[in-house]
């Protein structure tokens, strides 16, 4: 054998060790942002339940017309905007990086 030939051979088996430590860092990643994926998307499903039980209660009539019923009303309402926010922001992640791959590709 060469020294040329011991060379690449070196440089063959570095090369497929930084393989195997990308594709190892790579796969775990990947279970991490898939795993990050089904937490984003059970939130989701959790504001959106949280969305429809504020709604319903808002919709009640209110038969107790005092300053702390409108001021706990208002904090209700407050709270459905906050919610529905969320859930517009969380699920703008995905519609942006679709959008950037378009203007991109």
């Amino acid at each position: 054998m060469t020294i040329f030939s011991i060379s690449l051979l070196a440089v063959c088996i570095l090369l497929v060790i930084i393989l195997g430590i990308s594709l190892y860092f790579n796969f775990k990643h990947g279970v991490v942002i898939l795993k990050m994926q089904d937490a984003i998307e059970k939130s989701l499903d959790t504001l959106d339940l949280k969305y429809k039980r504020i709604s319903e209660i808002l919709e009640t009539p209110v038969f107790f017309d005092s300053v702390e019923v409108r001021q706990v009303l208002s904090e209700i309402k407050d709270a459905r905007r906050s919610v529905l926010y969320v859930a517009g922001e969380l699920s703008n992640i995905d519609y942006d990086d679709e959008a950037e791959e378009r203007k991109n590709g």
